[in-house]
């Protein structure tokens, strides 16, 4: 199979300088692109002339992470395209298990590697962990990270497995799949756009997995940190935008209605907490959301809705009340 590593820019020179050595070091049979997302800095002509193997496929706007791929992933043929973000290092031997995986696994259409915490390299890191799963309320979370707690890496995620969605710090998908979804919903910007593209990826039969025996370490937080308040904002409006598409019309609504009461319960705690500009982020979701409830009702997927979509009823409740931390206790193989 022919892979392209595909690795979206903006003014990320620094990043590139610092993480591309790896890539390169350790990716012997695949070709590298950068997708440059209409930076101002001189991180394009920075790898033209530092790596002329390296193809650089220029955008002419920013429209952020959802529209970056799509635009740049026209010019690029391959089997698999593996999304990669700007500031993640890989290892030696990482790309093996992915490929095998998928020729041992025919109906695995996404798959994600292990991620790590290059900060504490024992530790799982934020976004996207041992692979993503969602609540009933569409709440999302990872083996490996509940929320903000993260899990020590003791082998415990050593395995394959089928998840519901994968990290777009380090995605692998095959690229008829991903010009059959037409690509990431451009009007998410960037933030859960990878939970969408799965749920949609699943209601159209096809699966997403993970794989232990690949591991990469993200540095994360080089777009928006986990607790900035536009971080936030795209993390609340997006969730309710992907229930808006992927649930059947008698389960989204009711859904909906809870996920507004909660996420006002999650804007009271911020003003507990004194963080007065997340909580005005959450009500900005929501007028986002019902400014666009609408148009977002109208992309609904003509496709069968997957209705066990969920690993667990609340991990709100879970995690707040009960105190859960680890994903091992939480959800039962």
């Amino acid at each position: 199979m022919k892979v392209a590593i595909v690795i979206l820019n903006w003014n990320g020179k620094a990043l590139l300088k610092r993480f591309l050595p790896s890539v390169i070091a350790h990716s012997n049979g695949a070709s590298i692109y950068v997708v440059d997302n209409a930076s101002t800095d001189d991180s394009v002509a920075f790898v033209k002339n530092t790596y002329p193997a390296i193809e650089v496929v220029q955008n002419t706007t920013n429209g952020g992470f959802a529209k970056g791929y799509n635009d740049g992933l026209k010019n690029i043929e391959a089997d698999i395209f593996c999304l990669l973000n700007s500031d993640v290092e890989v290892t030696p031997n990482w790309l093996e298990p992915i490929l095998n995986t998928f020729n041992t696994i025919p109906e695995a259409a996404i798959i994600q590697p292990k991620i790590l915490d290059l900060k504490r390299k024992e530790y799982f890191e934020y976004a996207g962990a041992a692979g993503g799963f969602i609540d009933k309320l569409g709440y999302p979370f990872c083996r490996g990270r509940i929320f903000q707690a993260l899990e020590k890496d003791i082998g415990q995620y050593n395995d394959v497995k089928e998840v519901f969605w994968a990290t777009g710090a380090c995605m692998f998908i095959k690229s008829d799949v991903f010009r059959s979804l037409k690509g990431f919903d451009e009007d998410y910007f960037a933030h859960q756009e990878e939970i969408d593209l799965c749920w949609r990826a699943k209601n159209s039969n096809y699966k997403v997995y993970y794989v232990g025996k690949s591991q990469v370490y993200h540095l994360g937080g080089s777009t928006l940190k986990n607790m900035d308040p536009k971080k936030t904002f795209l993390n609340f409006r997006n969730s309710l935008y992907s229930i808006t598409k992927n649930l059947p019309r008698k389960k989204a609504l009711p859904i909906i209605f809870l996920r507004l009461i909660l996420d006002g319960i999650a804007a009271l705690r911020f003003i507990f907490q004194l963080k007065f500009n997340h909580c005005i982020a959450i009500l900005q979701a929501h007028l986002s959301f019902y400014a666009n409830f609408r148009r977002f009702y109208k992309k609904r997927e003509k496709a069968n809705f997957i209705l066990k979509y969920y690993s667990t009823t609340s991990i709100v409740w879970s995690h707040f009340v009960h105190q859960i931390k680890n994903f091992n206790i939480l959800v039962k193989d």
